[in-house]
């Protein structure tokens, strides 16, 4: 329950384009890792471990663009960026579920657990990037993760994502708005935060 909560608190603040979101996603995780310990669930794992790591980088990339413009610059990707997210979220999934079905003793659902695992650091990467494609990959993320979550007896996770669910719309028309009251140059600076 409080890594849910501290879920919850991170999406807020990231939907605020705070960069406090970062450490506490990385909080987050880290609960809801020894939370999944106990279950069969190295998707609902793999994808905490991916917040962790995600989140570390994340917040230096925040802290960067912050320093360099006063603020977190959002964009909608471009549509080589989006081809390079879509294909390798494809290709890593593909590769991690074939290994899941190699050796099942990893998971009892190998698609939905690469799928839940790779479309987290998709979505993970996109935010740091300061991507609105960011809430559109979370998005994909929760169709297959409240069930999976319910189906695998975490019902307080699934109603956590599902309202993460609703959360994530909320974010998406507020980043979505901010870009259209100031539209940023795409620049080659480091992205996340400047672009």
């Amino acid at each position: 329950m409080i890594g849910n909560l501290l879920g919850l608190t991170a999406l807020a603040l990231g939907w605020r384009r705070s960069v406090l979101s970062w450490p506490v996603q990385l909080l987050s995780g880290a609960v809801l890792v020894t939370a999944y310990l106990g279950g069969h669930v190295p998707g609902l794992i793999g994808k905490q471990l991916i917040v962790i790591v995600a989140a570390a980088w994340g917040w230096t990339q925040w802290q960067r663009g912050r320093r360099a413009t006063g603020g977190i610059t959002v964009r909608f990707a471009t549509w080589p960026e989006r081809a390079v997210l879509v294909a390798a979220t494809a290709a890593g999934t593909t590769a991690l579920a074939l290994l899941f079905r190699a050796y099942p003793e990893l998971s009892w659902s190998p698609w939905s657990d690469a799928y839940i695992f790779v479309g987290t650091l998709a979505a993970m990467y996109a935010q740091a990037r300061g991507w609105l494609e960011f809430w559109f990959a979370w998005i994909a993320v929760d169709v297959v993760g409240v069930p999976l979550a319910f189906n695998s007896g975490y019902a307080f996770s699934g109603l956590t994502y599902s309202i993460y669910f609703v959360l994530v719309l909320l974010g998406l028309r507020s980043w979505w708005l901010s870009t259209r009251t100031a539209r940023p140059s795409l620049t080659k600076n480091p992205q996340g935060v400047t672009a």
